[in-house]
């Protein structure tokens, strides 16, 4: 294990450390870049908050150009990394024009509903949910078509896509490409700020259908909609490939469902502690922060304010994932500025989490992911604080939205 040292603030600063630590991690290291519209950290989400306004976001929030017309938030990556909770989201909108605060309101839900189902199955959100989608392999995607080219450019400029687009994309590469959509999903994770196996995997099973059972169909239509004079300089606009709507398509229901998507026996595992939970001997003497909750914000980092923090970038995870270099961009940028704030140290390791942590005497946060519980058992963190919950997880089902916002309740 590396101990690394922080630069200075700075995306400029931030990509020389990514480059000369972690490139060889990345998905392509000969190109180090940042994102051109975000910048991670607690202080500079609460800035995109700020600039956010609810008025007008239910009709403008599937806009997707000119960008002038978008009524998306933009927040996505701070929630997706801790730096913006969704109690705190909902809070913020309060008192905003009804049908906006409505529709936001119902899309923080979608993003619960995506943590409690991936906090309840786990990797095995990688299997169809409930009906199987045909497809095999990563297709070639034709970027002389000008709503594919916009759309993969701002991925990899940005790091971001907002809702429709996604759409578009995951629909695209199944219904008309006949690819696999885990290969599409790996891809779109790859290159996303805001990527989680929660919020993107969910995304990609309605959409292609493997939730529902019926496929979403990407056509012109929808271009000429969301993006109106796109197509007038698109090469292809005499001969669009998405001039009409793709054949209608009935999936098969999967064998074997998953039995935790009707009903959670260990709900209570599922969702973490209620309340601050403390155990073991001694005092803490080390704050274990996490891509989940990397913020100033963080409930452990700001419950224990002078104890010095720990962040590990997982060697064996990224070089697994081969994420792109915006994304560990964005990460150091966050704890840069968790080190601005935070009144204790916090030092950063290159290696495996629990080796580095192992014989400390950890407080943490509770994270509804796979790799923190596997994490954490081995470390057994002394004080462990609970997850920020818009709603509590429960016993009940978990098969669709409806069902699960029918018996999920809001915390007070």
């Amino acid at each position: 294990m590396t101990v690394l040292n922080l630069p200075a603030s700075g995306t400029s600063n931030a990509e020389r450390f990514v480059e000369e630590h972690l490139a060889h991690l990345l998905d392509d290291p000969r190109c180090v870049e940042g994102s051109k519209r975000f910048v991670g950290g607690r202080t500079a989400a609460l800035a995109a908050l700020e600039q956010f306004h609810i008025a007008g976001y239910a009709a403008r929030r599937n806009e997707v150009e000119p960008r002038s017309r978008r009524g998306a938030s933009g927040l996505s990556p701070y929630i997706r990394h801790g730096l913006l909770s969704l109690p705190e989201l909902w809070e913020h909108v309060a008192g905003g024009p009804s049908r906006d605060v409505t529709k936001f309101r119902d899309e923080l839900l979608w993003q619960e509903y995506a943590r409690h189902l991936y906090a309840r199955v786990g990797t095995a959100s990688r299997s169809a949910l409930r009906y199987e989608p045909s497809g095999s392999g990563t297709p070639d995607l034709d970027r002389t078509m000008a709503c594919l080219d916009s759309v993969v450019t701002e991925l990899e400029t940005d790091g971001w896509m907002v809702n429709q687009t996604r759409m578009w994309m995951a629909a695209h590469w199944t219904t008309r490409l006949h690819g696999d959509w885990r290969s599409g999903e790996d891809w779109m994770f790859t290159h996303l700020l805001d990527g989680s196996r929660a919020a993107n995997r969910l995304g990609w099973q309605w959409t292609v259908g493997a939730g529902t059972g019926k496929p979403y169909g990407f056509s012109r239509r929808q271009v000429l909609n969301r993006a109106p004079g796109m197509c007038d300089g698109c090469s292809r606009r005499d001969r669009c490939p998405i001039e009409r709507w793709p054949s209608e398509q009935i999936l098969p229901p999967v064998d074997a469902v998953h039995p935790k998507l009707y009903a959670d026996s260990a709900h209570a595992d599922t969702a973490g502690p209620v309340t601050v939970i403390r155990s073991g001997p001694g005092q803490v003497d080390t704050v274990w922060l996490t891509a989940e909750s990397i913020g100033s914000n963080d409930p452990a980092l700001q419950a224990n304010p002078d104890t010095p923090a720990l962040f590990v970038f997982d060697e064996t995870l990224l070089a697994r994932l081969r994420l792109d270099a915006k994304r560990l961009v964005f990460l150091t940028e966050c704890l840069i500025d968790v080190a601005r704030h935070h009144r204790g140290p916090l030092t950063v390791h290159l290696g495996a989490p629990a080796k580095v942590l192992s014989g400390q005497r950890v407080a943490t946060t509770f994270a509804p992911v796979p790799g923190w519980k596997r994490i954490a058992a081995l470390v057994q963190p002394v004080e462990v604080h609970p997850w920020p919950w818009l709603r509590q997880p429960g016993p009940g089902p978990a098969a669709s939205f409806s069902a699960w916002n029918g018996h999920t309740r809001r915390l007070p």
